[in-house]
């Protein structure tokens, strides 16, 4: 085939093809069809399993089987997309009502992970078979899959509004969906009041199904808002979980127990919730707490909190709800595929296309009952007009060279190849005038039906066959035929499957934590050379002043509210709150900095160590290695973040000092380097800058030299060089930037 070159705009091109993809996405991969609530993974999961037989009453099938036939025949997307819908299908903690019955592992409310399909079995549900599978060859169309070598439905027949009772959570192209769970019985109760009263307001509808029932349980905390969400189609639902208080009894603590959780905590959120408790209860915003632990098993969920005795249970209740995941958002947005078009749909909306395919199913579904029950009304009529006429047709049959002969006389009435004993019967066989089907089946008839009661047995199934044409009929013409059946099928699945309502619907009041007035008193922060800290009270220090510096690197006075910044050779300044660090006694072990800053002892040496209020209106002089000097005022250090960068460095420097400074004056500083050269100049020629700056040149170094430090001259200060002492007060004043003199090294 000759090469055919087609020349177009680039961004065209790009722009049609991403628009196709996008579509491709919506429409084929993450949102459901409103009319089955199903995303395409989903249903041809659910319609593979039924072509394998695994319904409710067989056997279960290996999941690596199931996954592996569906990916070849009708999902090309990959086994890990079709096992994670089936494990999600099965999970009763996300859906209301599980589509799929799993044997083996498929997870936890804890977020535990299903074992790998090689392990698990699953077959279909019940409800499954008879809700969304049953006569789905009569009632639905079929495309051809992506093999080209056998079909797929569009959509499953089913008989509940699955895009409200489940739920559904897919992100597409621009686009997302979230819909809540809802409960069956209610559910089946709305359905049936809008078949009656298509005219339904909101607020008569949310007297039968007041909201959301999340599989979860738990607490909608605003019940007035839910109006507004099914009337739009998207909103904010606000959920808690359950918090029961339950009095210790003997010697045992009282416990806050919770026994629901919000269905967004679902997975990691549980432990996460835990350790965010645990965190306040380290931050002393919750100190009546003593003990956590997760009771939850296969029965439901039990997080308890032990407390301290008088502890008021409603106000720790509330700071759980206001500062944990206990009281979360769900946020809704009801978009799904409505004629082959993404849309976000109200409530109303999502009933009436229900409704609208629910006419459908039954109108093609007794349209093929029709259809078979009139093939066998034909039939039924050719049989008993043959009784009728028995002996003629016997005639025929004895005369007839060939089954072809035989037909043709009975359907046409051509006698030509017919040679009949009495002469009298040929007149009447040229009247015969039955159907190919009827010719056909009587040919086939056995002799053994030409008996009297096989006979009567045919009329009897006659007249119910004609009742049956009737019935069929009056159904497919008549709307309140089908209205009455889809409210019977509703009733049916009602008290076959209903369940009591799950989650709590209420107008909470908001809550409000009164943070408490912590008093700021004197403190001082010390830290042994293996990174454990604490606060000790300062008359506590006083009395064991000499001990506690022995023992310690770093002490810095500072107060119960206050901060201590640490700054480190790498460039970062670590912020530590001194709420995060524990009171102790002066013998008692502190707690590891590493676990309440973001400092790690071995990855960087720290420089400098003060308060924030040492440093109050103060000047931080940093020194790096390649000889960058500047001055940096305390307010650019003034944050809430853990961590910061305190200075601006190039790949291949370091801090090598920093010294905090109350005034310039006239005060000089004096910086040397590891080749024993020394300078001194004055701190006014160093300039002020912001802390993400590299600073300027304070000596000009040797080849391969580094600079050592820096130290403002006060009174008389010495450095070490070998092994002589340094009088920094003795070096010459000269201009920032020179090379600086060389002192005695011994």
């Amino acid at each position: 085939m000759a090469e055919q070159i087609l020349r177009t705009e680039y961004s065209e091109e790009m722009q049609k093809s991403y628009l196709d993809y996008s579509m491709s996405v919506i429409t084929a991969r993450a949102v459901p069809d409103v009319r089955d609530g199903l995303k395409p993974v989903q249903r041809r999961l659910l319609y593979d399993m039924d072509n394998l037989h695994v319904h409710h009453d067989r056997k279960e099938m290996k999941s690596a089987r199931i996954c592996g036939d569906c990916m070849g025949r009708f999902h090309p997307h990959g086994d890990s997309s079709i096992y994670e819908t089936m494990v999600v299908m099965s999970q009763s903690f996300k859906k209301s009502v599980p589509l799929v019955d799993g044997k083996g592992n498929f997870g936890s409310v804890e977020g535990d992970s299903a074992a790998a399909y090689r392990y698990t079995e699953a077959k279909l549900q019940r409800f499954t078979d008879e809700v969304f599978l049953k006569d789905i060859d009569k009632t639905v169309d079929f495309v051809q899959a992506y093999t080209n070598t056998e079909g797929e439905p569009v959509v499953l027949p089913v008989r509940v509004p699955n895009f409200l009772l489940n739920g559904s959570e897919g992100i597409a192209v621009g686009m997302t969906t979230s819909t809540p769970c809802h409960n069956l019985s209610e559910l089946c109760d709305l359905c049936s009041a809008y078949v009656d009263n298509n005219d339904i307001t909101i607020d008569e509808m949310l007297e039968i199904m007041p909201g959301p029932d999340f599989p979860t349980g738990g607490i909608i905390a605003n019940k007035s808002d839910l109006k507004a969400i099914y009337e739009t189609g998207a909103g904010k639902i606000k959920i808690r979980g359950k918090v029961d208080f339950v009095e210790g009894k003997k010697k045992e603590k009282d416990k806050l127990v919770v026994s629901e959780i919000p269905y967004t905590m679902i997975g990691m959120g549980i432990g996460k919730f835990m350790q965010d408790t645990a965190d306040l209860v380290e931050s002393k915003k919750l100190p009546d707490i003593t003990d956590i632990g997760n009771a939850s098993d296969s029965n439901g969920i039990s997080i308890f909190l032990e407390l301290k005795k008088d502890a008021d249970p409603e106000k720790i209740k509330n700071i759980l709800y206001k500062k944990t995941r206990l009281e979360d958002t769900f946020g809704v947005n009801m978009l799904a595929i409505s004629d082959g078009r993404p849309e976000v749909m109200t409530l109303k909306g999502i009933l009436n296309e229900w409704l609208k395919f629910q006419h459908q199913i039954l109108e093609r579904k007794y349209t093929a009952l029709l259809e078979k029950e009139q093939d066998k009304r034909e039939i039924q009529e050719g049989l008993i007009t043959c009784y009728n006429i028995l002996d003629l047709v016997i005639a025929v049959i004895r005369g007839a060279k060939n089954r072809k002969d035989a037909e043709n006389c009975l359907t046409k009435g051509d006698t030509s190849g017919i040679r009949f004993k009495e002469p009298a019967f040929e007149e009447d066989a040229k009247q015969l005038r039955f159907t190919e089907r009827q010719a056909k089946a009587i040919l086939e008839m056995q002799l053994y039906k030409l008996i009297g009661l096989e006979i009567l047995e045919l009329q009897q199934n006659y007249k119910e066959t004609i009742k049956a044409i009737r019935e069929y009929t009056a159904i497919i013409k008549g709307k309140q035929r089908r209205e009455e059946l889809i409210k019977d099928n509703l009733k049916e699945i009602k008290d076959r499957y209903g369940y009591p309502r799950r989650t709590l619907i209420e107008d909470s009041r908001e809550i409000v934590v009164e943070e408490e007035v912590q008093q700021d008193n004197p403190c001082v922060f010390v830290m042994d050379k293996f990174g454990y800290c604490k606060i000790v009270d300062k008359a506590v220090f006083d009395k064991n002043a000499e001990t506690l510096t022995e023992e310690n690197k770093y002490i810095v006075n500072t107060s119960t509210l206050g901060k201590v910044l640490i700054f480190t050779d790498t460039g970062d300044m670590h912020m530590l709150k001194m709420q995060l660090v524990p009171m102790k006694k002066a013998k008692e072990k502190g707690v590891a900095v590493d676990n309440i800053t973001k400092y790690k002892a071995g990855e960087a040496e720290i420089l400098f160590i003060a308060s924030d209020m040492e440093l109050k209106d103060k000047l931080l002089l940093f020194m790096t290695a390649n000889a960058n000097i500047k001055l940096v005022p305390s307010e650019e250090f003034e944050t809430n973040n853990k961590l910061v960068a305190a200075t601006k460095l190039d790949d291949d420097d370091r801090v090598v000092s920093i010294e905090a400074v109350s005034s310039i004056g006239a005060n000089t500083v004096a910086c040397w380097a590891d080749n024993g050269f020394f300078i001194r100049f004055a701190l006014d020629d160093v300039s002020i800058m912001k802390k993400n700056s590299r600073g300027v040149k304070a000596m000009k170094l040797g080849k391969g030299a580094k600079a050592l430090g820096a130290k403002v001259i006060i009174d008389d200060p010495t450095v070490k060089n070998g092994s002589y002492m340094v009088h920094l007060n003795n070096l010459k004043i000269i201009t920032r930037g020179g090379t600086g003199n060389k002192q005695r090294r011994e």
